[in-house]
């Protein structure tokens, strides 16, 4: 049976200190609320949105079912004038439409180009940018993105995780965030960064039995609410209504952990990913011997890896 869900704490007026303190030691998600966000959470309307940007063209995805999945790519690439897009976003039916009338849409803002620069909302949607005051609770130094987000109502994000920290800032509407710890990736049946189960509500568990064991943390995110999503923890996101985001993500580790030719924010770090290809390597190695021995030799490797790797401070 699945564990009831664990409500994400709620802080008001958590000030920088405070913060950095009390709660980030703690490595794990908390919304903070009353925060100065600038005017952007009364200002961005759908009328002021689509007249602020214009009709500069933004690439989006479209999908006809409201469960995206990035494994399967159940989902098609187009691009639409700004204006236009907030509009048919904003809409539950619509009069033009890709694929079905009642498609959802999303916008995740990127960098000029895309395989060089990161989202940076002061670049791409610099009018919108002068609305917003990132609650800055890291160095200068420290920044790595502010990813700019729309989505239709009803639209659920799959599974993953990102390798840095980031505060998930909802500007207007309604999300509700279903997280898991870094702990519990043996039972997400992890494809890369991403899960395979899709449905975290009614999951198939004769296909994903171990899911019912990952303990999930929940929150609902209301216009002005800001969710600290700490590296590692797994996040799916479920637009209860028409909303605007921003994701702030920042390093948490030393600058040159990180992977030059990541501008996502999810490229695991470079001694990880080394790592994991000698893991490769060994387990290939292994094929050598027959089934008997290939099975004693990887359980010991399972077991050196546990004595060396795992901390066993976790409840």
């Amino acid at each position: 049976r699945e564990l009831p869900a664990v409500a994400v704490e709620r802080r008001d007026g958590v000030t920088r200190e405070r913060f950095l303190r009390d709660i980030y030691p703690r490595r794990e998600p908390v919304v903070l609320t009353g925060m100065d966000l600038g005017t952007c959470t009364t200002k961005w309307t759908v009328d002021y949105l689509s007249q602020a940007e214009g009709c500069k063209e933004v690439k989006i995805h479209v999908s006809a079912v409201p469960q995206m999945d990035f494994l399967s790519k159940n989902f098609v690439y187009r691009t639409l004038p700004f204006d236009v897009f907030v509009r048919r976003a904003a809409e539950a039916n619509h009069q033009e439409y890709f694929l079905s009338e009642n498609e959802k849409y999303y916008l995740r803002s990127v960098g000029e180009d895309v395989r060089k620069d990161v989202a940076d909302i002061r670049k791409q949607f610099p009018v919108l940018a002068e609305d917003v005051q990132i609650p800055e609770y890291f160095e200068k130094e420290q920044f790595f993105s502010s990813v700019f987000r729309i989505s239709s109502a009803g639209l659920q994000l799959w599974t993953h995780y990102d390798v840095m920290d980031n505060f998930l800032i909802q500007v207007t509407g309604k999300k509700r965030v279903v997280l898991y710890s870094p702990r519990d990736a043996p039972y997400l049946y992890l494809s890369g960064t991403k899960s395979e189960v899709l449905d975290v509500d009614n999951p198939d568990t004769g296909k994903y039995p171990l899911f019912v064991k990952a303990k999930r943390y929940e929150c609902l995110l209301e216009a002005g609410d800001v969710l600290f999503i700490p590296a590692l923890w797994f996040h799916n996101v479920i637009s209860e209504e028409f909303g605007v985001a921003l994701n702030v993500f920042w390093k948490h580790l030393p600058a040159e952990s990180y992977d030059k030719t990541d501008t996502y924010g999810n490229k695991d770090p470079t001694a990880a990913s080394r790592a994991i290809q000698i893991l490769d390597r060994a387990l290939k190695t292994l094929e050598e011997l027959p089934e008997e021995y290939r099975d004693f030799y990887a359980r010991r490797m399972v077991l050196r890896i546990q004595e060396k790797a795992y901390r066993n401070d976790y409840g």
